[in-house]
């Protein structure tokens, strides 16, 4: 009686031992995620400050000489061309608009923005600066927010063969189809802009607009403040097990079977905490900027399939298939563990939600514009009640479809996906009914 008092004591002492070195780990990749957020922005901010402020200056002489030298007739039709190869080098997006209020200069940065369309300032707050300005003179400073132009779209103008295609895999009828690629553009996921502005009058002529791009740091400042809130609610649970279990140990009073539901319970909060900051760490991860160049072209069918086959044990524990199907050569420019990432949150999400015996359907192909790559997963489960929808994408959403075969997710999957196809200059949507299943369609800009 006594020996098996004593092993039970020491199978209980170990359990917590494991699970505070655990907590332990959690909590020291947690500070590391704290100080990578806060200092990255800060040091590009530093960068960008030292290389804009002195080509800034530069720019401005260089720019009221070159008017200087003109006649009045000539005000009106273009910058010289220096002028416009050094406002091609500057860090911050710039604009110069002449007296008719066309865009005779731009960084294409201000076009990728929202600022500028069809050589016009289409953000209205800035159009109304530079009127301003122009009248008044001077300078002025404004902070304006813009969205990043959807690629989303381009769902609703997919071939035919393609919408035969998802509605054979989901057996919809036509107007469910059709519903299909339309409320996909509904739900697309735009990416906000935070913009600092500062517009000056030149002369009677030339506005210069001067847009610098801010938003990398509010998005780092938002996740690590998620991070802090998130993380001190997630701790809180894994902590009361521990007490819970460690005085049960200390009373001697407790039964076997009543020992290792507590330690299960511990187990379960620690795979939600390492959960949690696998995760955070991804989501970071995914908010690295991508440019696109001939060493990060990426085949998108092959980065499908080696997702889903790390996969095979997680198949098989929930007694759900996943198969891989569509064009084998689709190529895109990416991070291939950012994509790899991506393809895996969304099918992991498909088959949790998913009813066991059923099918996921992972399907690769190029949109019907011919501009765009598109990865949909298709599943045949519960679904996503309408007014859920919109919130899917947010960082530690969870929507109230839980049950024991997601119970240790954290609700940052979604929203993992979402920064992967942004920061790759695609989009993320999503159809789905409660009962019939959901579709998620991830838009990249083809090679």
């Amino acid at each position: 009686m006594c020996k098996n008092m004593a092993m039970q004591h020491l199978n209980g002492s170990t359990v917590i031992f494991v699970a505070f070195i655990l907590l332990g780990i959690a909590a020291v990749l947690g500070l590391c995620v704290i100080l990578f957020s806060f200092l990255s922005p800060l040091f590009a901010r530093l960068w960008d400050s030292t290389i804009s402020s002195g080509a800034v200056s530069r720019w401005f002489r260089k720019l009221r000489h070159a008017d200087d030298s003109r006649d009045d007739e000539e005000y009106g039709d273009d910058v010289d061309a220096s002028v416009a190869s050094l406002l091609a080098l500057l860090p911050a997006a710039a604009i110069v608009v002449d007296e008719d209020n066309e865009v005779i200069r731009s960084n294409p940065e201000a076009y990728q923005l929202g600022v500028v369309a069809n050589d016009v300032i289409v953000e209205p707050q800035i159009a109304d600066a530079v009127k301003h300005v122009r009248e008044t003179g001077g300078m002025m400073s404004l902070d304006v927010t813009t969205y990043t132009a959807s690629l989303l779209p381009h769902v609703a103008e997919k071939s035919d063969s393609n919408a035969s295609a998802v509605s054979a895999a989901k057996k919809q009828s036509t107007s469910d189809k059709n519903a299909l690629t339309q409320e996909a553009v509904d739900k697309e996921v735009s990416r906000p802009n935070w913009l600092k502005v500062r517009v000056g009058s030149i002369d009677e002529h030339f506005v210069v607009v001067l847009i610098d791009d801010v938003s990398e740091r509010i998005r780092f400042d938002q996740v690590r403040d998620d991070f802090i809130v998130n993380v001190s609610e997630q701790l809180l649970k894994p902590g009361a097990d521990l007490r819970k279990l460690a005085d049960s140990l200390e009373r001697g009073e407790t039964s076997p079977d009543q020992l290792a539901e507590d330690a299960r319970r511990v187990r379960i909060s620690s795979n939600r905490v390492d959960h949690m900051v696998s995760d955070l760490l991804l989501l970071i991860k995914a908010q690295e900027p991508v440019q696109p160049s001939s060493e990060n072209i990426i085949n998108l069918f092959d980065t499908a399939v080696q997702a889903v086959d790390a996969l095979q044990n997680m198949s098989h524990s929930l007694d759900v298939t996943v198969k891989v199907t569509g064009e084998t050569d689709v190529l895109v420019h990416g991070d291939a563990g950012q994509l790899r990432s991506a393809v895996t949150k969304l099918v992991e999400n498909a088959m949790e939600y998913s009813f066991k015996g059923s099918m996921v359907n992972v399907i690769v192909s190029r949109a019907g514009s011919g501009h765009d790559a598109q990865l949909r997963v298709i599943d045949r489960g519960y679904g996503i009640p309408l007014q859920d929808q919109d919130r899917i994408f947010e960082r530690f959403y969870r929507g109230p479809e839980q049950h024991d075969r997601n119970d240790d997710g954290v609700g940052l999957g979604l929203a993992i996906v979402k920064h992967v196809a942004l920061t790759h200059h695609g989009s993320v949507g999503v159809w789905s009914r409660p009962g019939q299943g959901s579709t998620f369609t991830l838009l990249l800009p083809l090679v």
